[in-house]
């Protein structure tokens, strides 16, 4: 069950940060946005794969939580790079 509460943990962060972010957007370069927009396409994965890993136990393999780990790492590392472009506006 460690893994599930791993991921359920990245999936609150990442949930915080995104909805943070898209606060800030209004204000945000057009560049900016397009990132945004391809990142909502990367969460929409991570969601799907997460729900597919919390409430399917058959497809509970290591391959499984490592794949929908590695989306949230990548998600995470995506919403620090619009955050720092929103910054530096």
């Amino acid at each position: 069950m460690g893994w599930k509460n791993d991921l359920q943990k990245l999936s609150d962060t990442l949930k915080q940060q995104r909805d943070e972010l898209r606060l800030q957007l209004h204000l945000a370069r057009q560049d900016v946005r397009d990132e945004w927009d391809d990142m909502e396409d990367y969460w929409n994965q991570f969601k799907h794969k997460l729900d597919d890993l919390l409430h399917d136990a058959s497809d509970a393999s290591e391959e499984a939580y490592r794949t929908a780990h590695d989306i949230g790492e990548d998600l995470k590392d995506g919403y620090q790079r619009i955050r720092s472009r929103l910054k530096d506006q």
